[in-house]
Formats: structure tokens, C-alpha cells, sequence
């Protein structure tokens, strides 16, 4: 039986506190203006379902000093994963999302869904039959997949380049597999979480990370909540339309839109026709060589000062950045970050994307900002689909669900059924 709906508020709020690093009861009385002895009584409720652990005394402000909380991220543990076009990346993690292990490996996501969820299913067989016997149980799962979600049915929008993807169900195929509660979104937008809680957005209100890959996509963190848009479909920066001129015709069947002239399959076929024309020496090589121009192979020639890679880095940045100026000015964020493949091309790209940031923005909104690299690389979409899973477990609409068992075990189908 769910506790009380006022009982449930109070008991929600002082968990998000705690997860959010407040350590003592005074602490929480002060930050969410209920008395002691509300506190005190939610405090025990967490404790007897093993959510916070009480530790030692704290420092004394004039009275008997205080027990220090702390949230029990060990409670139960979690499985995330994250596909990229050309990548799968799995780990299991803490309910603080902490990762404790992983596995990174290349793929295809043309190959299918059934092809790439089962090889997800078995490198996360392979991280479970590492785990200490007798350790915490799985709680749930998280994974982060190309293009929009359906909230509801954690199933993928049809993407004309990943049709097979277009409505499989996901989410019910891992929460069968693994009987947890599971959850999907847009790997973008797990990034965005990720780097929120875990990487340099850590105290940001505002953010926004895009991910230059083979395609280009974006996350938008704004008052500090992740913004998916009525339809799931925010983000979709690849399609922005930066050159009306462009004859390049992009896979959504529009010319001149960002993906088409910036991404890593756009770097990829500007760095080929370079090596057969004979404008890049050492693309030309990488060709001749027998191998096929990657983005990797003309990052790599521009590293090696390769004039033309130098300019077709510098103009990939370029157009990043004047999608990021729109961006910049409706959103007016604290902080941007680049991530995905192309990132590696490093400082080079990063000035691109400034340079162009600074000249098309206004300057009120690229006051303070930041524009920067993730650190986290693969991590983010792993760290975010654990702060997805967490977030939603620990929810209002679900906590009630489950607290009285002390477990989300058994509870998937009813924590499914909130949207």
C-alpha cells in the first residue's frame, strides 16, 4: 500500500535532498521547511527501506551534534547502456550513478535491433557474471538509443536510416530479460544528464551538449531539467538548415542541413574526395594504402598539420557553431560541450565552434558562457541513463509503488504503467 500522498511529498523531498548531498536532519529541516519531527520520521522511514544510512555524529552548532546521513547508493544497483551509430557502451552503476564497470566495443546499428540489443544482452551477461556473489541486486536499466523515444512505450521513433528501429520495443525487451524496470531515451539527451550530474555541468542550471558523431545531435538541460519537447523529438540540431546554398543533400531528404556538412560521415566523404583529387597528399596515402577515409583518418591528417583536414575541421566547426548561435540566443545557456567522435579533433574544432559562437550570438547571451569539451566521452550517456533510472525510480509517482517493499523488484509492470 502507497503511504499517504502528503506522507509520500514530505518522504520525496527529504530523499532528494539527501541524494543531493544535505547530511544532517537539521540540514533538511532548514532546506525543506518541515519540522523536526516530520524529518525525523522520514529519516527512519528511508532508513528501515535502506535508502539512507545513518553514520557518525557531525559537527555540533551549539547543541548535541547531529548523526550524518548519507543516501545508500548501494542498495541496489543498475545496468546502462548507450548506442551510438558506430558504437555500443555498457556498464553497471550505484542508484548514484557511479559506474563500477564497463565495456565499449565498435557496431552497427544498421544491423538491426535484434542483432545489436542481443550483443548489448550479452556484454551485460558478461558485467553481471563479474559482480561479486552476494552483492546488491539489479534495481533497473537504462539505455540511450539514436533518435526520439516514445515516453510511454520506450520504443524509438522510424528514423529513414535506421527504419528496423522505428517502434521496437526496447524497454520491454530488456525489462523481460533482466525483470527490472527499464527505461530508454535519446542518447543525446542521456549525454546532456550525464555531464549534468557527473561531468563540468555539475552546477549548471542551463546546458547544452551536442554530439558530433556520425550524425549530430543535441541535449538541452534548461532550469536544470532535461527538455525533450511535447513530441520527445528536441535536440534534433542535425537537421538545422546552416547553408541554404548547400547542394549536399542530407538523409532527410532536406539540402544544406548541419549533419550533412559537419558530421563524421560528412568529414569522412569531404576527406575522401580530397584524396582522389590530390588537394591532401596524406589523405591521398591513407587511400592508397588500401583503407577507406574515415572522419578518424582526416582528424588524424589535420593533427599532422595536413593543411586540407586542418580546413575541413575548421569548417565543420564552423557550421556547429552557427547552429550553436541560435541555440545560444533562445536558450541563453551557462555552459555548451561538444562531445562524440569529432571531439578528438580537439583544440582545432573547439575554436571553430567558439569563433563562430562568438561572431553570430548576441552578446548578452555569450556572456559568462562557456564552451568546452566533455571530459567524459562514452561515460556521459552511461552516467545519464543511471540518473534517468534513479530519478525515475525515486519519483513521486513511482516511490509509492514500491517503498513498503523496500524494493522495485516485482513492481515493473505498475512502475511501467507511469508515464
Amino acid at each position: 500500500m502507497a503511504p499517504p500522498s502528503e506522507q509520500l511529498d514530505t518522504l520525496v523531498a527529504v530523499l532528494d535532498l539527501v541524494r543531493q548531498g544535505a547530511r544532517t536532519r537539521p540540514e533538511l529541516v532548514q532546506r525543506t521547511g518541515l519540522g523536526r519531527k516530520v524529518v525525523t520520521q522520514r529519516v527512519v522511514q528511508l532508513a528501515d527501506s535502506g535508502l539512507v544510512a545513518e553514520g557518525d555524529y557531525g559537527p555540533s552548532t551549539g547543541g548535541r551534534a547531529p548523526r550524518e546521513l548519507r543516501f545508500h547508493a548501494d542498495a541496489g544497483h543498475l545496468l546502462v547502456a548507450q548506442l551510438g551509430a558506430t558504437s555500443i557502451s555498457v556498464g553497471t552503476t550505484d542508484l548514484a550513478g557511479r559506474l563500477l564497470d564497463e565495456r565499449h566495443e565498435p557496431a552497427r546499428m544498421s544491423d538491426g535491433p535484434d542483432a545489436v540489443l542481443g550483443r548489448v544482452e550479452e556484454l551485460l551477461d558478461g558485467l553481471l557474471a563479474r559482480r561479486p556473489a552476494g552483492g546488491p541486486r539489479i534495481w533497473g536499466a537504462g539505455i540511450g538509443v539514436l533518435g526520439p523515444v516514445d515516453a510511454a512505450t520506450g520504443a524509438p521513433a522510424e528514423l529513414p536510416v535506421l527504419v528496423d528501429w522505428g517502434g521496437y520495443p526496447v524497454r520491454d525487451r530488456l525489462a523481460r530479460r533482466y525483470g527490472v524496470p527499464v527505461w530508454a531515451d535519446n542518447e543525446c539527451n542521456l549525454m546532456a544528464l550525464g555531464e549534468l550530474r557527473a561531468g563540468l555541468g555539475r552546477g549548471c542550471r542551463d546546458l547544452i551538449l551536442v554530439k558530433i558523431g556520425t550524425g549530430i545531435g543535441a541535449g538541452l538541460i534548461c532550469d536544470g531539467r532535461l527538455h525533450r519537447g511535447a513530441r520527445g523529438a528536441a535536440g534534433e540540431v542535425g537537421h538545422v538548415r546552416v547553408d541554404p546554398t548547400s547542394p549536399v543533400r542530407c538523409w532527410c531528404g532536406h539540402t544544406g542541413c548541419l549533419s550533412a556538412l559537419a558530421s563524421g560521415r560528412a568529414l569522412a566523404r569531404a576527406g575522401t574526395a580530397a584524396a582522389a583529387d590530390g588537394r591532401s597528399p596524406h589523405l591521398a596515402a591513407v587511400q592508397a594504402a588500401g583503407g577507406g577515409i574515415g572522419a578518424a583518418d582526416v582528424i588524424a591528417a589535420a593533427a599532422e598539420g595536413d593543411p586540407v583536414a586542418v580546413d575541413l575541421i575548421n569548417q565543420a566547426g564552423g557550421w556547429v557553431g552557427v547552429m550553436l548561435a541560435g541555440l545560444v540566443n533562445s536558450h541563453n545557456p551557462d555552459l555548451v560541450l561538444i562531445g562524440g567522435g569529432l571531439a578528438t579533433a580537439g583544440a582545432p574544432l573547439l575554436a571553430a565552434v567558439r569563433r563562430a559562437v562568438y561572431q553570430y550570438a548576441l552578446p548578452l547571451a555569450t556572456r559568462g558562457l562557456r564552451i568546452e569539451l566533455s571530459l567524459l566521452g562514452d561515460r556521459a550517456g552511461l552516467a545519464g541513463a543511471a540518473v534517468m533510472v534513479a530519478d525515475k525510480l525515486f519519483s513521486r509517482r513511482r516511490l509509492g509503488l514500491w517503498i513498503d517493499a523496500a524494493t522495485p523488484l516485482g513492481h515493473a509492470d505498475e512502475i511501467h504503467a507511469v508515464v
